[in-house]
Parts: C-alpha cells; sequence; structure tokens
C-alpha cells in the first residue's frame, strides 16, 4: 500500500507542473494580446493610429558616433599622432618634427641601429628647425640663405647623445627640437651661442629612444666667425619655447 501512495505522488508532480506551465503560458498571451489591444483601441492613452510610430524614449542610446569611449579612441590612435602629442606635451617645437624611417641598412653587427646614426637622425631634425627658424626670419628667400651657408646662419658647435633603447628595422622614429631657455638670456657671456635639446621617439616602441643636447652657434659666413644675430633673432628662438 505504502508503495502505491510514493507511485501515485510521484505520477502526478509531472501533471502539476504542466499545468502551471500552461497557466504561466497563458497570462504572457493574455497580457501581450491585451496590450496589442489597447494600441488599436482609439480610446485607450497608448492608441497609436495606423501609419504612425510611436513616441521615442527620453532615455533614447547615443548615436553609433558617440559610443566610442576613450580607450577605444587611444586604442585607435594613429602612431605617428600619437608620438607628436608625447612629443609637444614633453616641450618640443612641432616646427621641428622630422619622422626618419629606419632601413636594414642602419644596422650593425649587434642587431640593432649603430649609435653613430643617431647624430644624421638629429641633423635632419635640426635642419628641419632651422628651415621653420629662416621661415620666420625672412621668409623663403632668408631659409634659402642659410641653409646654403651665406650670411647669418646656424652652425652645430657640440652634441651629446644620450642613448635609451637599441631600435631595430622595422620602425619610424620620430625626432623633436626645442630651445633651452637658460641659454637665451641677454646675460650670457656669449650671445652667439644657445643650446637647444632633441629626442627622438620610437613609433614602434611608443618610448623614448634616444636624447641629444647641442650647442649652436650663429654665425657669419661672410665674415667667417660667430657672432650676435640680433635681437629679432633672440626673440624668435625665444618663442619658440614651449611649456611643458
Amino acid at each position: 500500500m505504502l508503495h502505491s501512495f510514493t507511485f501515485v505522488r510521484s505520477s502526478f508532480k509531472p501533471v502539476r507542473q504542466l499545468t502551471l506551465c500552461h497557466t504561466n503560458q497563458w497570462r504572457n498571451t493574455s497580457s501581450i494580446s491585451a496590450l496589442q489591444a489597447a494600441f488599436r483601441d482609439p480610446s485607450s492613452p497608448f492608441h497609436i493610429p495606423p501609419g504612425e510610430k510611436g513616441p521615442e524614449s527620453p532615455d533614447a542610446p547615443p548615436s553609433h558616433a558617440t559610443l566610442r569611449t576613450l580607450a577605444t579612441m587611444e586604442n585607435t590612435m594613429d602612431p605617428l599622432e600619437e608620438a607628436q602629442e608625447k612629443l609637444s606635451s614633453a616641450g618640443f617645437d612641432p616646427a621641428s618634427f622630422w619622422e626618419q624611417r629606419i632601413v636594414w641598412g642602419d644596422h650593425d653587427s649587434f642587431q640593432h641601429v649603430n649609435n653613430v646614426r643617431y647624430v644624421r637622425f638629429f641633423e635632419s631634425g635640426r635642419i628641419k628647425w632651422m628651415t621653420s627658424l629662416g621661415e620666420e626670419l625672412g621668409g623663403h628667400a632668408r631659409t634659402i640663405a642659410m641653409l646654403k651657408g651665406q650670411g647669418v646662419s646656424l652652425i652645430l658647435k657640440s652634441i651629446e647623445v644620450q642613448y635609451r633603447r637599441p631600435v631595430t628595422y622595422p620602425d619610424t622614429l620620430l625626432i623633436g627640437y626645442r630651445p633651452v631657455p637658460a641659454s637665451l638670456s641677454t646675460d650670457v657671456e656669449d650671445p652667439a651661442t644657445f643650446y637647444v635639446a632633441a629626442s627622438a621617439y620610437s613609433l614602434a616602441q611608443k618610448a623614448f629612444v634616444a636624447h641629444a643636447k647641442e650647442a649652436l652657434v650663429w654665425y657669419d659666413y661672410d665674415k667667417l666667425k660667430k657672432c650676435d644675430p640680433g635681437e629679432h633673432a633672440r626673440e624668435v628662438i625665444a618663442g619658440r619655447v614651449r611649456k611643458q
């Protein structure tokens, strides 16, 4: 008798569960039907006339253009733009930025860019910067004269390079220059000489790989000696000093 009672209870469980399932389904179907009927009823506050759309949600989702988060923008930032931003924030003059592509021949037997190459890389950046100075000092004619060593121009007195990271092919370095403010004072002992700082930033490594400190001299190529460039030239150089 006990065995029969147990069998009867277990056999009715699925029936009760099945009935409950059908009940929930009926309730859900009934709710949807009632809502649809309210949309069709002209006297209902939920009525939507045929051919028209309901009101937009007050919390409408943002457009696709505004879905990009800051992290996404950082991940998709162009490597060159990122390098330019790094140099600019470090106080380097954007007019001096020089893209130096690394070629296989820049390597030495130690399988990285040879240290001597950096002196050439910085030279290219320095000439780019000097070209922009010439344009500000006297336009295209003055720029050509400075590049050809005619009249008053700039000459390199010394350079000191600090190597931070090895660079390998393929890569592109962004070179930047900035004047050292302390050397631009009119109270300096030698008004013909001022100092600049330069850095090389690797697009592949996303880091600075070399720094340089240089002494530049205003030089009169017609008289073959250094000279005082005048107040206007000093103002132009001082104007390239950027806040860091």
